[in-house]
C-alpha cells in the first residue's frame, strides 16, 4: 500500500512540472491581455485548436504510460523500452499527417467555428506558427510516459522549468519586440512556444542519454516497426485517444460558443480559462499519479490495495483544492489583475471566477476517480463514460451559450455540470464493474 509520502513522492515532482508549464498559459494570457482584447481572444482560439489536435498524441501517450508502468510493477523492465520506441516512431508519422491536414484544412475550420473576421485573421495568424510544435510536442510525450510510468518523476521538473523560463523570455522579446526583434504580437507568442518546445526536447534527450540505463530498459538498440506491439499498445491507447479529443473538443465548442457572444465575453472567458487551468494543476498532478500507482499496483498484485490508494489521493486532491479556492475567492481582482490592467475588464470576470472554484472542488475528486479507471487498463469504459458525460455537457453548452446567450459566469456553470456527473459515474464504475483482472 502506498504512504502518503510516496504518493506526494511521485505527484510533487509532475505538479511542479505542470505549475512551470503553466506559466506559459499565463505568460501568453497576461502578455496579450496587454496588446489587446483580439489577441486575447484569438490566442484562446488558436490554442485551443492546437490542443485539440496535440490531445491525440497525449491520449495516446497516457495509454503507452499505462503498459510502461504495468510492465514496470512486473519488474518486466526490459519491455519498457520497445514500448517507448514504437510509440515515438507512431507518432512520428502522426506529427506529419496531422501537420499536413491542419495546414490544408485549419482555416476551413476555423471559418465555421470564428464568427468575428477580426478574431478569425489574428487566429489563423497564430495557428500559422503554432503547429510546428507538433513535432517537438508528439515526442516530448513520450518522454512524459517513460519517466511518470517508471515512476522517475523529479526529472519532469527540471524540464518544465528549462521549457518555462525559455517561453517566458521569448515571449517578452517577440511579442513586444525587445533587443532589437520586430514586434511580433500574437505571432510572436507561438514561435516562442514552438521554441520552448523544442528546448525540452533537447533536454529530455541530453538527460536521458547521461542517467538512463538503456540495457536495463531495453532501450540498447533501435528496434524496427513492429505492428504488433503497437496494435497492443493502441488497444489500451485508441481509447484514451479518443476520450482525451472528444473531451478537449468540447472545451473548444464552449469558446466558440462564447466567442460569438462578442470580444469582450472571449477576453474575459480565456482570462478565467487561465485561472481555471492554473487550479487544475495540482488535480492533474495527483491524477497522473494515481493513473500510474494503480497500474504499478495492479502489475504488483496488490489489487486489494487500489480502491484505499485511490481514496487517499483523492481525499489530498480535495484538500489541496479547497484551499487554493478559499485564496482565489478571497482574493480574485488581485489574481485577476496579473492578466490584464484594465478595471472594467476585471469586475466583469469576478463572478466567473467564483463559478469556477466551485467546479473545481468537485473535479479535484472527479479526476482522481477517472483516471483510476484508466489506470486499471479499462480505457474503453472509461471513454464511454467520458462519452456520456460529454454529451450532456454539449447539450448545456447549446442551450446557456447558444440559445440563451447567458453572461460568460452562466456559460462557465457547465464545468458544474461536467465535473459531477464524471464523479457520480466513475464512483458507480467502482462499485459495480468487474475491474480487476484486465489484462494489457
Amino acid at each position: 500500500m502506498y504512504t502518503n509520502k510516496q504518493i506526494w513522492s511521485v505527484s510533487f515532482p509532475i505538479l511542479l512540472s505542470l505549475l512551470a508549464q503553466n506559466i506559459i498559459n499565463v505568460t501568453d494570457t497576461a502578455f496579450l491581455g496587454r496588446v489587446s482584447e483580439v489577441a486575447l481572444g484569438a490566442s484562446a482560439m488558436g490554442g485551443l485548436f492546437y490542443i485539440c489536435i496535440f490531445t491525440v498524441a497525449f491520449g495516446f501517450s497516457t495509454g503507452s504510460q499505462i503498459m510502461i508502468a504495468r510492465r514496470n510493477g512486473e519488474k518486466q523492465y526490459a519491455e519498457v523500452g520497445p514500448v517507448m520506441i514504437q510509440g515515438v516512431m507512431f507518432l512520428m508519422v502522426m506529427a506529419v499527417l496531422l501537420f499536413t491536414f491542419t495546414r490544408l484544412f485549419g482555416g476551413n475550420i476555423m471559418r465555421l467555428l470564428v464568427s468575428s473576421e477580426t478574431i478569425y485573421d489574428a487566429t489563423m495568424e497564430f495557428i500559422h506558427w503554432r503547429v510546428f510544435g507538433f513535432f517537438f510536442a508528439f515526442l516530448n510525450v513520450m518522454f512524459r510516459a517513460f519517466y511518470i510510468g517508471t515512476t522517475r518523476t523529479k526529472v519532469l521538473t527540471i524540464n518544465a522549468i528549462v521549457m518555462a523560463l525559455t517561453n517566458v523570455v521569448l515571449d517578452y522579446i517577440l511579442i513586444f519586440g525587445k533587443f532589437g526583434f520586430p514586434e511580433m504580437g500574437i505571432k510572436g507568442a507561438a514561435i516562442a512556444s514552438v521554441i520552448a518546445e523544442a528546448s525540452s526536447i533537447i533536454f529530455f534527450f541530453i538527460y536521458t542519454y547521461i542517467t538512463v540505463d538503456f540495457k536495463k530498459y531495453g532501450l540498447n538498440r533501435f528496434r524496427s516497426f513492429k505492428p504488433k506491439l503497437l496494435m497492443r499498445i493502441l488497444n489500451i491507447s485508441c481509447f484514451t485517444m479518443l476520450q482525451y479529443f472528444l473531451s478537449m473538443a468540447t472545451w473548444f465548442a464552449f469558446f466558440a460558443a462564447v466567442e460569438r457572444l462578442g470580444q469582450r465575453e472571449l477576453a474575459i472567458a480565456n482570462i478565467v480559462r487561465s485561472i481555471y487551468i492554473v487550479m487544475m494543476i495540482s488535480v492533474s498532478s495527483l491524477s497522473t499519479a494515481a493513473n500510474s500507482l494503480v497500474s504499478n499496483a495492479i502489475g504488483s498484485n496488490d489489487i486489494q490495495h487500489v480502491i484505499p490508494l485511490i481514496k487517499k489521493i483523492a481525499r489530498l486532491s480535495f484538500f489541496i483544492m479547497l484551499a487554493l479556492v478559499v485564496i482565489i475567492s478571497i482574493f480574485p481582482k488581485t489574481i485577476l489583475s496579473i492578466y490584464t490592467n484594465e478595471a472594467a475588464l476585471i469586475a466583469e470576470s469576478v463572478t466567473a471566477v467564483y463559478v469556477v472554484g466551485i467546479a473545481m472542488l468537485i473535479a479535484s475528486v472527479a479526476n482522481i476517480l477517472f483516471s483510476g479507471i484508466s489506470g486499471t487498463g479499462n480505457t474503453r469504459s472509461a471513454l464511454m463514460i467520458e462519452t456520456m458525460t460529454l454529451c450532456f455537457y454539449m447539450m448545456y453548452v447549446f442551450i446557456v451559450g447558444v440559445w440563451l446567450r447567458a453572461p460568460v459566469d452562466i456559460c462557465f456553470t457547465t464545468e458544474i455540470l461536467y465535473y459531477s456527473l464524471l464523479l457520480v459515474a466513475s464512483y458507480i464504475y467502482f462499485k459495480k464493474a468487474k475491474w480487476q483482472n484486465k489484462r494489457i
